[in-house]
C-alpha cells in the first residue's frame, strides 16, 4: 500500500490492538485485523511491551522474544523497535479476526484443508460422530510423508485395558495406605492411653511413698 492516508488509522496503535480495515480500500470493508508485529526499514523487529515508536537497545537473555540464546547463560544487547506503529515501518503483520463481505484473493477465496487431524480421543469421536463402543484407533487421520510412508499421531486420553488396570492398581494402593494409616493411628492412640495410665500409676506410687516416709519420720 503506497498511500499513507490509508495507513493513518494504524499509526500510534500498539501491537495486539484491533483495527478495522475499511480505510485500506473497499475490498477490506467489514474486515477486522489485529496488529501482530512488523519490521522497520532497517529490518529491526517490533517487540511487545516497549511503549515507544523508535528503536531501543536492550539486554536480552534466554526466554525473551527477538532473541535466541547461542551459548548457555549468554546475554546480549540488541536493537529492537518499540511496539507502537509509526511511519518508519517497512512491513506490518496483521492477523485476520473478522471476515468482511468481499473475498481477498489468495487469502480467503480458497479453502485449505487442515494439515493435521485431531489427536485427543474425544475430539476424534466428535469429528466422526462415533459411539463409545467404536474403536478410535481405526479413525485416526493419517498424513502422507512420501509415497511409502504415512504418519499418524499418538492418541491422547485413550482408555485402554492397561490404563484401566493401572488405575485400579493405584486405587487399591491408596486404599491399602488408608487402611494401614488408620490401623497405625488406632494402635498409637491405644498406646498413648496405656502410657498415660502407667504415668498416673507411677505418680500415685511416688506420692504414696512420700506420704509413708513423712509418717515414719513423725
Amino acid at each position: 500500500i503506497d498511500d499513507d492516508k490509508k495507513l493513518l488509522p494504524f499509526f500510534d496503535k500498539r501491537m495486539s490492538t484491533e483495527v478495522t480495515g475499511d480505510t485500506l480500500g473497499d475490498e477490506f470493508k467489514g474486515y477486522i485485523f489485529r496488529i501482530a508485529g512488523g519490521n522497520d526499514k532497517q529490518g529491526f523487529p517490533m517487540k511487545q511491551g516497549i511503549l515507544c515508536n523508535h528503536r531501543v537497545r536492550l539486554l536480552f537473555k534466554k526466554g525473551m522474544s527477538c532473541y535466541r540464546e547461542r551459548r548457555k547463560g549468554c546475554r546480549k544487547r540488541k536493537s529492537v523497535r518499540g511496539c507502537v506503529v509509526g511511519p518508519d515501518l517497512a512491513t506490518l503483520s496483521l492477523v485476520l479476526l473478522k471476515k468482511g463481505s468481499e473475498e481477498i484473493p489468495g487469502l480467503t477465496d480458497d479453502q485449505r484443508p487442515r494439515r493435521l487431524g485431531p489427536k485427543r480421543a474425544s475430539h476424534i469421536r466428535k469429528l466422526f460422530a462415533l459411539e463409545k463402543k467404536d474403536d478410535v484407533r481405526n479413525f485416526v487421520v493419517r498424513r502422507e510423508v512420501n509415497e511409502k510412508k504415512k504418519k499418524a499421531p499418538k492418541i491422547q486420553r485413550l482408555v485402554t485395558p492397561a490404563m484401566l488396570q493401572r488405575k485400579r492398581y493405584f486405587r487399591s494402593q491408596t486404599r491399602q495406605r488408608m487402611v494401614l494409616s488408620k490401623k497405625l493411628k488406632q494402635e498409637y492412640s491405644k498406646r498413648v492411653v496405656e502410657y498415660r495410665q502407667e504415668q498416673k500409676e507411677l505418680r500415685a506410687a511416688e506420692v504414696a511413698k512420700k506420704k509413708k516416709e513423712k509418717k515414719a519420720a513423725k
